[in-house]
């Protein structure tokens, strides 16, 4: 729990939770985006090539490599909206072909599949990739409040706040959970179904090219490299934070605990006696408990909603 200690689960976290918010949005509204993992690195490789290949200003390749993260996340919406096919193979199809395209496109242009990013900019790096730390006076009075903390940490912070907006305030949520309990019902109600979905396809793509943007910036680098365990890592923190995996309930509050709880268990392994072979161990058995968990209450919670008062 030292500011230092902290920070190593923190960083950790905070990269998983920037994607894991908008998943949690997906799956309380019963769909699910696992292309996320060749969107991560494809954010990094744009941004990259952006800079270093063409020249261009590093603004300018951010915005290049939302557009892009945003148009593989209309193809996930339109494709599940038109064809009525499980989110799951369109999104596993795409997550092959966005990582096809990583590689051919990066061999085919740059002739590498490694990028390195080094003229990054005093204000960008500050925002997307840089270590940051707050203390408070000199000497041993010194207080210690954060350190060494990435940027992603806060742009997490602000990817949590705005979801919590959108989620618990305003009626976006309202459309998000009614389409997640019933979506032939919500469709009948004037919620436009399609439209949202496509929505909350594009936000997820979109995080994960941000995600893959910080690691650029951070490293100095991008790789074409899939990130295959990232998938899986935030669908176990948006069910550890008690999203049902049959959608329509969830809260960004328990994403953000779960989150942290991932982040906990999956860094902190390493500071304990435990051998480290066995974090996987750990993490699995986490989500077979939350999702034994979930399956209970919400047996629980239906039981009580039809149980008649006598």
């Amino acid at each position: 729990m030292t500011a230092l200690g902290a920070s190593t689960w923190l960083n950790f976290a905070s990269k998983v939770g920037i994607i894991a918010i908008p998943i949690g949005f997906l799956m309380i509204a019963g769909e699910l985006d696992i292309s996320v993992g060749a969107l991560i690195p494809a954010g990094g490789i744009v941004l990259a090539m952006s800079v270093e290949t063409f020249g261009l200003n590093i603004w300018l390749g951010v915005a290049i490599s939302f557009g892009f993260a945003a148009a593989i996340g209309w193809v996930n919406g339109m494709l599940v909206t038109r064809t009525q096919v499980p989110s799951f193979i369109v999104t596993l199809a795409t997550l092959f072909v966005v990582a096809g395209l990583n590689a051919y496109v990066s061999k085919q242009v740059a002739g590498t599949t490694q990028h390195s990013l080094q003229d990054a900019g005093v204000v960008s790096e500050f925002i997307f990739g840089d270590y940051h730390s707050l203390i408070l006076g000199e000497g041993e009075t010194a207080i210690t409040v954060f350190r060494s903390l990435q940027s992603s940490f806060f742009i997490w912070i602000a990817v949590a706040i705005a979801g919590f907006y959108v989620l618990h305030v305003s009626h976006w949520g309202n459309w998000i959970f009614a389409m997640g309990g019933d979506q032939e019902s919500a469709r009948n109600a004037g919620i436009p179904t399609a439209k949202l979905k496509i929505a909350l396809f594009i936000l997820s793509a979109m995080a994960a090219a941000l995600v893959g943007m910080t690691e650029a910036v951070l490293a100095n680098t991008a790789s074409t490299t899939t990130q295959f365990g990232m998938i899986f890592n935030t669908i176990i923190c948006v069910v550890v934070g008690g999203v049902l995996l049959t959608g329509g309930f969830g809260t960004v509050l328990g994403v953000v605990f779960g989150t942290l709880t991932f982040g906990i268990v999956f860094q902190g392994i390493n500071f304990t006696a435990f051998d480290k072979d066995l974090n996987m161990l750990f993490i699995g058995s986490l989500l077979l408990v939350a999702v034994l968990m979930n399956d209970t209450l919400r047996n629980l919670a239906t039981s009580a909603a039809t149980t008649k008062k006598k």
